[in-house]
């Protein structure tokens, strides 16, 4: 498999993640690193990773061509040898075993074209009344959403219980740590409508790859992530409005859902999002933000010749 991870002036953090992968029991054949520093730490951290696999894992590094993850997780994939592609963020922790479960989940099944692994601190939690009840209007039936695609491109997470299989069927996969299989992926993988910190991104990738092929959480396969800030994350306002501006291009690009009734369940996601932040102590520092990104977000919108990516 290739392995693949974007990253940008997080050499500290990166040391971490590529610690615990040398501590796997399986590493990939090939790992590309596509960095976007302004300095050669992260290159240092890559070398150093490179003469502890003892050639057992053939190193790239490549300065990133443009920033942004989903560009630099493209750049990645033009220089990839195998016929699987791990996709994993730099700010990772590999659990023991956890590649090899990734593997092992993949290739269960030929018509699965992806999997990824169980992230043990961003988890489906069992919604209240409220959200429960806004599921529904976004088009959600059963009782459970755990790993679907609901309405205006409402993506919910994979939810983790002992009773559980280690496969579990998904409607999304994200970009943390995933594969997938090469002949599964569209060229290029990520459409240019995503720069930058590039939400959605992943789901944008697979929908496109569940329109042929399985999605799969492989359960077992666990990482930690240890989310950490950056330049990209630094302007709430505009996190707030890529937000949006994605969703809407997921939507209507992409699941092709562009009716009176989307349009009216994405207003009314985003303003339950707004809600949200109000009753959540954490989140009201930043409700101003979000109450603006959205309206920066709407104007762009309304203003398509002037391009809307974000």
């Amino acid at each position: 498999m290739s392995a693949i991870v974007p990253t940008r002036n997080r050499a500290e953090v990166m040391v971490r993640t590529l610690d615990s992968l040398v501590k796997q029991g399986e590493l990939p054949a090939e790992l590309i690193v596509v960095d976007g520093s302004v300095d050669d730490a992260t290159h240092e951290v890559v070398e150093a990773f490179a003469s502890s696999t003892n050639g057992l894992c053939k190193v790239s590094y490549r300065r990133a061509e443009a920033l942004g993850a989903a560009a630099q997780r493209n750049q990645g994939v033009t220089l990839a040898t195998q016929p699987v592609i791990w996709f994993f963020d730099d700010d990772i922790l590999l659990e023991p075993e956890c590649v090899a479960r990734l593997w092992s989940a993949l290739n269960s099944d030929p018509k699965i074209g992806g999997v990824n692994a169980m992230i043990t601190n961003q988890r489906y939690q069992n919604p209240g009344r409220v959200s429960r009840f806004m599921f529904r209007l976004m088009g959600g039936n059963g009782t459970c959403f755990a790993g679907r695609i609901l309405g205006p491109a409402v993506n919910l997470l994979p939810e983790d219980r002992p009773e559980l299989p280690e496969i579990v069927p998904v409607e999304w996969l994200n970009t943390t740590c995933t594969m997938y299989r090469r002949e599964a992926l569209p060229e290029p993988p990520f459409p240019a409508h995503f720069t930058g910190y590039s939400l959605m991104e992943d789901v944008t990738l697979s929908v496109i790859v569940g329109r042929k092929w399985k999605l799969a959480n492989a359960r077992t396969a666990r990482i930690f992530h240890d989310s950490q800030p950056g330049s990209h994350k630094s302007d709430p306002a505009e996190l707030s409005a890529m937000e949006l501006i994605n969703r809407h291009y997921v939507m209507t690009q992409i699941l092709k859902r562009a009716g009176l009734l989307d349009y009216a369940r994405l207003f009314l996601w985003e303003a339950f999002q707004l809600f949200a932040g109000v009753v959540q102590k954490h989140s009201r520092p930043f409700f101003f933000s979000d109450l603006h990104g959205k309206g920066l977000a709407i104007s762009r919108l309304l203003r398509p010749a002037s391009g809307t990516p974000v």
